[in-house]
C-alpha cells in the first residue's frame, strides 16, 4: 500500500506540473491566433471548448452530474456568474498577450492568492494569522510601487487577479470537478459566444473560415478551433493531480505559471523591465514566500497535534502473565 501511494503521489505531482506548465506556456500560443483579435479569439475559444468538453464527456460516459444540477437554482445562478467572470479573464488575458503585456500578465497570477486571502476575509469572514496579514501589507505595497513604475494602477494584473479569484469563490461554492464546471461555464456562455462569432461573420471581422493570402490560411482555422482542446486538456491534468497530492502541493505548484508567463514576457518577448518594476516584483515575491513559509508550518503544526491526539498503542501482555479480572 505505502509504494502504491508514493506512486500515485509521483503521477499526481507530474499531472499538477503538467497542467500549470501547459497554462504558464499560454502566452506562447495566443500571438499564433492573430491576426484575429481578442474577441474574435475569445468567441472561438468558447465555442470550441465546449466542443472538447462534451468529447470528453462522451468518452467517460459522465452525465450522471448534469441532472442534479438542473434542479439547484442557486449552483445554476453560481455557475452564470463563474461563467461571467472567466470570460472576463479569458477575454483581458488574451489581449494583454497579445498587446505586449505578458509581464503584466504574470503579476496577475502572482498577487492571485494575496486577493483571495482578502476574499477569505471580507466575503468568507475569515481570520487570518499574523503572517498572513503581512504578506496582503506587502502585495498592497507591492501595487503601489508597480503602480509608480507603470506610471497608472496594473489594471491588467488587478483585473485578472480580481476575476480569476472570484471564480475560484464561486467555484468553491458550487463544488463541481474542473471539467463538469468547465462543460457548465461553457454551455453558459456558448449560445452568447456563438451569436457574437455569426455578427463577426455579418460585419466582415471574423477570421474563422477565411483565407488571406499573405496574411493567414486554413491552418490558423485550426488553431482556433485547437484552442478549446487547449483550454481542457490542462483542466484534466489539474482535476488528476487534485485527487492525488496535498493541498499544500498544488499550492506551490500553482507558482509554476506566472514563473513561465514571467519568463516568457522578459526573455522571449523582451518587455521592459526598469528598476521599479523589479522592485515591485520582488515585493510580491516576498509576500508569496511569507505565505509558503507559513502554510508549510501551518501543516506542520496541524500534522503534530494530529498525532499528540492518537494514543498510544497499548503493549500486548507478556507470556504467561496473569490477566485483569473483566468487570462487568
Amino acid at each position: 500500500m505505502p509504494q502504491t501511494t508514493q506512486q500515485e503521489n509521483g503521477r499526481g505531482l507530474w499531472y499538477g506540473m503538467a497542467a500549470y506548465g501547459i497554462w504558464g506556456l499560454f502566452p506562447l500560443f495566443w500571438p499564433l491566433l492573430e491576426p484575429g483579435a481578442a474577441d474574435d479569439i475569445l468567441a472561438n475559444r468558447m465555442v470550441w471548448s465546449l466542443v472538447a468538453v462534451v468529447l470528453m464527456l462522451v468518452a467517460q460516459r459522465h452525465w450522471s452530474w448534469i441532472r442534479p444540477l438542473l434542479r439547484q437554482p442557486r449552483r445554476l445562478a453560481m455557475l452564470a456568474g463563474a461563467a461571467t467572470v472567466i470570460s472576463v479573464n479569458w477575454g483581458v488575458y488574451i489581449w494583454a498577450v497579445n498587446n505586449g503585456h505578458v509581464v503584466e500578465t504574470s503579476l496577475g497570477y502572482f498577487i492571485n492568492p494575496l486577493v483571495t486571502i482578502g476574499f477569505g476575509v471580507l466575503v468568507l469572514k475569515e481570520r487570518l494569522r499574523g503572517a498572513q496579514w503581512t504578506a496582503v501589507g506587502i502585495g498592497a505595497a507591492a501595487v503601489a510601487v508597480l503602480a509608480v513604475a507603470f506610471g497608472q494602477l496594473p489594471w491588467i494584473a488587478l483585473t485578472l487577479a480580481l476575476s480569476f479569484a472570484t471564480y475560484g469563490l464561486l467555484k468553491k461554492q458550487v463544488g463541481l470537478s474542473g471539467l463538469e464546471s468547465l462543460a457548465a461555464e461553457s454551455a453558459f456562455m456558448f449560445p452568447f459566444a456563438l451569436g457574437y462569432l455569426v455578427y463577426l461573420e455579418v460585419s466582415g471581422r471574423g477570421t474563422f473560415g477565411h483565407t488571406v493570402a499573405g496574411s493567414y490560411g486554413w491552418g490558423h482555422s485550426a488553431l482556433l478551433v485547437l484552442s478549446g482542446l487547449i483550454t481542457a486538456i490542462p483542466l484534466l491534468f489539474f482535476g488528476a493531480a487534485a485527487v492525488r497530492v496535498p493541498l499544500t502541493v498544488m499550492g506551490l505548484l500553482q507558482y509554476l505559471a506566472p514563473v513561465f508567463q514571467f519568463l516568457i514576457g522578459v526573455a522571449v518577448f523582451h518587455e521592459s523591465m526598469p528598476p521599479a518594476r523589479w522592485a515591485g516584483f520582488a515585493l510580491v515575491w516576498a509576500a508569496l514566500a511569507l505565505l509558503t513559509w507559513d502554510a508549510l508550518r501551518q501543516v506542520r503544526a496541524d500534522r503534530a497535534e494530529r498525532a499528540a491526539a492518537v494514543p498510544p498503542p497499548v503493549p500486548a501482555p507478556a507470556p504467561g502473565a496473569p490477566r485483569e479480572p473483566v468487570t462487568r
